[in-house]
């Protein structure tokens, strides 16, 4: 009897330590901007991923595990992106990365995953940089659009537009370069005649936007193609309607960046520049499958608002994608996740969505349509919403470019261009988007 009890006694010691480890949470670091302008899309994207990270743990978690969310400000800033990234894998042990921003921090992160052999989920970084070939690694993945199919889609609106003189306006960083470079590169392949007669390059979080504006509008241009972002679209559209720039070019404009969003048309109201093209991830309005809309009901109880967020997809896209990848390699080792993200198919409230096994890239394409006024709601929203499909515009396939020529001077010798504090460079002039800034914003 008492060598039963003993044995007893010494099983439940031994199991002891692995039911403990059972119980012991998934930890995922979140690096996002909670703060200043890029929180417009930041805040929203972290909440997507506490959503679905609570549901999940209410129906049990994922290995019979919990997962729990360590959420960080990353300031939209690549130092900061990586100081936090790295003090949550050394101090608070997590064992998965999702998350990051622009474009500056997702790469930058990925090089932290890289060096810790970590797994990186990106839900919204779209510079081609990430995932190209000479930076792909094994524990980098995205689940948002990249920049060459974000600017091909936008050259197959715009080259619907009866103009032929296009303006471009971008920051002076990764995904505004990437993003400009592609869209320029497709609607010279698609539209031959279109000529792109003016670019503009602010620093990213510029503030005034006014010199950048009037040097633009002084081309002349039919058309303008943003990928100012956020709440920096927020401003920089505030001063382009007090300059009447949307009407100088008949409303023949798209804000790529998410121009159209819900968080974008919500904060601006009365001062959004109605009739103007824009893009995004989501809209509440738009949905039209059974398990979309029973996911924005879901999320507007969450958020406890009526309209809910767009960027809540995104976090929780990422989750969605890192927790079945667990489910599927029945392990939280970082190089089992790895291999079991390549080619997984996961069905999003979306629909079906796929990482491709040879760069690490979603199949996730976005909305986009013309933006009105409609009396269901008390800002503008795009109508109709169309959903194009990225497929093929993942690969690169390099084309050539005839971009305006550099001034002149006597003689025939180029002028050279003086810099300005990466502010636009010479006010006014092209720059040719092929060639990548040295700043290391980029």
């Amino acid at each position: 009897m008492m060598l039963r009890v003993l044995t007893a006694l010494l099983a439940l010691v031994l199991a002891a330590p692995l039911t403990a480890h059972a119980q012991k949470p998934i930890k995922v670091g979140v690096p996002l901007p909670l703060s200043g302008p890029p929180a417009l899309f930041g805040e929203p994207a972290s909440k997507g991923a506490m959503m679905f990270v609570e549901e999940l743990n209410a129906k049990g978690g994922v290995l019979g595990r919990k997962i729990e969310l360590v959420v960080r400000d990353s300031k939209a800033d690549a130092n900061e992106a990586v100081r936090v990234a790295r003090e949550m894998i050394l101090k608070d042990n997590v064992d998965f990365l999702m998350g990051t921003l622009t474009s500056a921090e997702g790469p930058a992160v990925s090089v932290v995953a890289k060096e810790n052999k970590i797994v990186f989920i990106a839900p919204i970084p779209k510079t081609d940089q990430l995932t190209a070939q000479d930076k792909l690694h094994p524990y980098v993945f995205r689940v948002a659009a990249n920049t060459t199919m974000e600017g091909r889609s936008a050259a197959e609106i715009v080259a619907k537009w009866p103009v032929t003189k296009v303006a471009t306006i971008a920051f002076d960083y990764a995904y505004g370069q990437d993003v400009t470079k592609a869209f320029v590169e497709h609607i010279k392949k698609i539209k031959p005649s279109v000529q792109i007669v003016d670019q503009q390059w602010p620093k990213l979080g510029e503030q005034d936007y006014n010199p950048f504006i009037n040097a633009q509008m002084a081309k002349k241009p039919e058309a303008i193609v943003s990928s100012i972002w956020g709440g920096f679209f927020v401003t920089y559209s505030k001063q382009a309607k007090a300059l009447g720039m949307f009407d100088a070019v008949k409303y023949n404009f798209i804000g790529l960046g998410e121009a159209g969003s819900p968080e974008t048309t919500k904060s601006m109201g009365d001062d959004y520049p109605v009739g103007i093209w824009g893009n995004s991830y989501d809209a509440f309005y738009g949905a039209e499958t059974p398990a979309h809309r029973d996911y924005i009901a879901r999320l507007s109880k969450y958020l406890k608002d009526e309209y809910p967020s767009s960027w809540a997809i995104q976090g929780y896209i990422g989750m969605q994608f890192l927790t079945e990848a667990i489910k599927k390699a029945g392990s939280t080792d970082s190089d089992k996740v790895s291999k079991a993200l390549l080619g997984l198919t996961v069905d999003t409230p979306i629909g079906k969505q796929t990482i491709r096994e040879k760069d690490h890239q979603a199949n996730r394409g976005q909305l986009y349509g013309k933006t009105v006024k409609d009396a269901k709601y008390p800002f503008p929203i795009m109508k109709p919403v169309e959903y194009v499909d990225p497929t093929k515009f993942m690969d690169l396939r390099p084309v050539s470019l005839t971009l305006p020529s550099p001034p002149r001077g006597e003689g025939g010798a180029p002028i050279p261009l003086p810099r300005d504090g990466g502010e636009g460079r010479v006010r006014g002039l092209s720059r040719c988007p092929t060639r990548r800034s040295s700043s290391p914003r980029a």
